[in-house]
């Protein structure tokens, strides 16, 4: 066992780059293709590259491992945007194109019209940052709703324990913001308005990627998908608790 471990510590010291900032984007190859961004020319002045690359990163990661079941579709979720703006995004990675944006709010807990403070405990009523697949339908409390799974440990992956889910509501609209300039929030679920939370789960349910990204280090640094340094040390050490 312990020579296996070794072996495998070998073989991911080669991968990685020497030196280089925590997120390490070099250790995917398709990072290193501009094209791959560059493809997705609807998005400029709409999402940041990296949060892009990001985002990227994780789909095909998850996609490697069998957990992506809807090949082609993946949601990005940027709360370095204010609620104000569009900061949902369902992306075609397959053709490079924008399927739908719109309005999503963030908890209760995580700000007020930024998101800043991010949990995967139940009962703070803050969002969580990471990867995630989209289960099942249901009709729930909130009508139509969509299951999320977190795919990270210690980060969100109580989201189900938590009833994190993709649902509409009536605080999540522009007249809201006309009213009280910004969205209203949630329990932690990325809340739609009533006109789009039925046309985005019906696009991305059954297992496709979501990110919800926020620029905050805590998260990077801890990501398996983000940081192989972290991963690393998984695979030496164990999970963390």
């Amino acid at each position: 066992m312990m020579r296996l471990i070794v072996m495998l510590f070998m073989m991911l010291m080669t991968a990685l780059p020497a030196e280089g900032n925590p997120l390490a984007y070099e250790m995917y190859p398709f990072r290193k293709d501009n094209s791959a961004i560059s493809r997705f020319s609807e998005l400029t002045n709409r999402i940041n590259p990296k949060v892009l690359s990001m985002a990227l990163s994780g789909y095909y990661s998850l996609k490697a491992q069998g957990k992506v079941n809807r090949d082609g579709i993946l949601t990005v979720i940027d709360f370095n945007r204010p609620s104000v703006d569009e900061r949902l995004f369902v992306i075609d990675v397959n053709r490079g194109s924008v399927l739908y944006s719109a309005l999503v709010a963030h908890g209760s807990g995580s700000g007020d019209i930024f998101a800043e403070n991010f949990s995967n405990d139940p009962g703070s009523h803050q969002s969580s940052l990471g990867f995630y697949t989209t289960g099942d339908t249901y009709d729930g409390k909130h009508g139509y709703s969509l299951k999320l799974q977190g795919q990270e440990q210690g980060i969100n992956d109580n989201a189900e324990s938590r009833s994190i889910v993709i649902h509409g509501a009536d605080y999540v609209s522009y007249d809201f913001i006309r009213k009280y300039g910004r969205l209203g929030r949630s329990q932690g679920c990325p809340a739609l308005s009533f006109e789009s939370f039925q046309n985005v789960i019906d696009l991305i349910k059954g297992g496709s990627c979501l990110f919800i990204y926020h620029p905050g280090r805590d998260y990077a640094t801890r990501s398996v998908f983000l940081n192989p340094d972290f991963a690393l040390r998984k695979v030496v050490s164990g999970p963390f608790s």
